[in-house]
This record gives structure tokens, sequence and C-alpha cells, in this order.
């Protein structure tokens, strides 16, 4: 359906597999050159690492935590193996988090992505990512240059000057927010300026649904989605088959229950967990806190590598119950302590002005004795009293939410 960028792509997942494999040991022993890593490391058999069951062994590493502990540990919260001064580029994004660019071509991995969406060696691309501190723009344009592109670093806003750099330089590729170039477009039709040059777009950093895709193609431009992070640059990209989006090459992509480190079975709902294999800025284990689910089978297009729903959701799903958090990884110990149980879900309701719990768990089993049960260990693990409610399997839907927080507040 469309070219690969490389062989890479379109080689057996059997083989894919082995590879990433047989390079993550190396990569976990410089990890553990980092003193944060080396502490979460310790006393484990590195070499043995070498299949996704020995990975999902390794502990998780929240990107929402990452803030404290590089506040504790400026700058990199002692998580990176060199110094600050290796790299390319510093930035950092909100939280806050700081972020290092290696010193490389393409090194947030963005080409491939672009290439699937049809840039080409040539092309002018106006680049609408900021360059201002964070590493969006960056991002873009690296991999922009390394496929042979001429990108114009025009950043956000001032849509007057964005329309004086499209007609003079008839950009054929856009990067940005889907909403950036709706307004682009909205502008350019309302004051009567030519922005026709642009055929193909590449957006990422917000949602692109599927009536503003029609919308764009049907002014003649054919735009994909990328999923990306100012840590780990291009994660999965949409191609010409428009069936989800495939995962990068040399990154190890897991989907775990929310709130734990185990992976789900596939189809179900859950967190996106990466593992990058670059020597210099090793990630193991990230957890990014958004939701998708794995798809089978191999894309259309001809790429063999797993694919992803995309974005489904945020899976911090943390709230306050009678003035106390409640998280999903305390929901997910539940389970653990009852590994025949299903999916659970804790409900969040009000009753006049008490906030009220209720554990919904599925099971083939059910019985006085277990409810009894388990509203023992809710109490011992939330510190707080709930009901519980036993259900059927398959009961609850597959949407990757442990904590639904149902309260209406007037």
């Amino acid at each position: 359906m469309s070219d690969a960028f490389d062989t890479l792509e379109t080689r057996a997942p059997a083989e894919r597999e082995a590879a990433l494999f047989a390079m993550l040991p190396d990569i976990l022993k410089q990890a553990a050159q980092a003193p944060a890593y080396a502490q979460r490391l310790q006393g484990l058999d590195l070499d043995g690492i070498r299949s996704r069951e020995a990975l999902a062994t390794l502990p998780v590493l929240r990107k929402s935590e990452l803030p404290g502990l590089q506040k504790a540990a400026l700058p990199f919260g002692g998580f990176v193996p060199g110094a600050p001064g290796s790299f390319g580029r510093l930035f950092t994004s909100p939280g806050p988090i700081f972020e290092p660019e290696a010193d490389a071509p393409d090194p947030w991995n963005a080409a491939r992505g672009l290439f699937a969406a049809g840039f080409r060696r040539g092309d002018v691309v106006l680049n609408t990512f900021s360059y201002h501190l964070t590493p969006g723009g960056f991002i873009m344009d690296s991999g922009a240059r390394a496929l042979g592109c001429a990108v114009i670093p025009a950043g956000p806003g001032n849509t007057e000057q964005q329309f004086e750099l499209i007609e003079a330089y008839r950009p054929v590729a856009y990067c940005g927010t889907p909403d950036f170039l709706k307004i682009l477009l909205d502008g350019a039709a309302s004051s009567g300026r030519d922005v026709s040059s642009i055929r193909r777009a590449l957006v990422s950093g917000a949602a692109f649904p599927k009536s503003l895709q029609d919308e764009f193609s049907a002014k003649g431009i054919e735009a994909y989605q990328a999923y990306a992070t100012a840590d780990l640059g291009f994660i999965a990209y949409e191609t010409p088959a428009r069936e989800g989006l495939v995962v990068n090459e040399d990154i190890i992509v897991e989907i775990v229950r929310p709130g734990t480190g185990d992976p789900v079975p596939e189809g179900d709902v859950g967190e996106i967990v990466v593992t990058t294999l670059d020597r210099h800025r090793p990630f193991i284990r990230l957890a990014l806190g958004d939701l998708t689910a794995a798809m089978s089978g191999s894309s259309p297009c001809g790429r063999t590598n797993m694919r992803i729903k995309g974005w489904m959701g945020r899976a911090d799903q943390a709230t306050k119950v009678k003035g106390m958090f409640v998280r999903p990884e305390q929901v997910a110990e539940i389970g653990r302590r009852q590994p025949a149980l299903g999916r659970l879900r804790l409900v969040v309701t009000r009753d006049g002005e008490t906030d009220v719990m209720t554990l919904m768990a599925e099971t083939d089993n059910p019985s006085d004795a277990l409810a009894a049960t388990l509203a023992e260990a809710l109490q011992t693990i939330l510190k707080l009293r709930g009901s519980v409610m036993l259900i059927s399997p398959g009961s609850l839907p597959n949407d990757g939410k442990v904590i639904a927080d149902e309260r209406t507040f007037s």
C-alpha cells in the first residue's frame, strides 16, 4: 500500500523480537551506569532479560514521578548515564521535566513517521511546533531534514506571517497540531490567502477526529497522526492503511494494567510502557500515563511491527475520596491478592453529602465470603470503607478504566 522506509519495517515479527531482546541486556547495563537505574536494577541478572516475560519483572518508572525525582537530583534525576554537556540540546517540558537531545541525526526517530505520511526528499515542510525550550519543533525538524526535506521553522501562532511564508516558499507538507492547521486553512479562506501548496501533513499533540481528517482531505490535504512525547520522540505513527498506529522500530512497547507493570492480554486497554534501545539516553519501562490497546495482525500497508489503537484516555485516574487519594495501583493490589478475579473497577459516587465507594469485581464464582474478603482488602489497602459488587466476567467495558469517579457537584 505504501513504500517502506527500510527493510526493518517489513521484517518478520519474530526476527524483530529476537533482535530487540538480543540488544536489551547491553542497554540495561548501560542504563545501570546511571545512579538511579543502578539502584532500581541492583541485584538483577541483566543478561537474563531477553524476553517480554523477563522484561515485565523489572520495575516501572512512571512519567508522573519524573518531576519530583529530577528536582531531587537535578537535572535528570540520576537516570541519564552521560553529563548534560554530552548532548546536543537540552530542553524542558511542562512538569517540569528536563529532556536531553542526543547529538545525532534524527535523534527522536521521527523520519519513519514522516516518511509514512508521504514526506520525501526535496519537500518543503512548514513546521509549526514550538522551537522554544520544548523539543516539539526539533523532533519534527530533525526527522524531516534526515529525509532530505527543507524545513521552515515557523513555530506556532502569528497566522499573517505564516501566510507570507507559505505563499513565498510554497511548502507541500505541514507539521503541527491539527487545530492549528484548521486555523490556517480557515484563516486563509476568509482572507483570500493562498495555502493550496500544502498537500500532506503529520499532526500530533491534540485529538484528531475522523471528521477533521475528512475536512482536511476534502481540501486536498492527506493528514496522518503520530503518537510522540517530549521524552521519547516518535512512539507510533499512522500509515496510509489508516488502521491503527504502527510502533516505531528500535523501541519495545508494552500495554500494562493501570497501576501495575503487568502486561494485559492483546486487545485489552491498558497503559503504554516504553523501553528504548538508546545507549546514550535509555528509558527502561517508562509508563507514560496514556491508555491504548494493541491490535492483532500486521498493517495492510506491509509494515509488520505491533500496532496500537492510538490515544484512548489517561491511565492516571487518581481521585480524592473523603479527603484521601485513591490510586489505580491500590485497586491493582486488591487484584493481586485475588488473582482469580477478572477486571476490577472502583466506582465513586455521592449519597447526599457523603462519598461512596463500590468495588465492582468480575468473577465466575460469586459468594458472600468473597465479597467479605474483598471489602476487608478494600479497607486495608485504601484505608476507607466501601461496598463490593460481584459481577459476571465481561460485564465491565474494555476501556482501561480502574477508577470511575461518577460524582457530580452542583
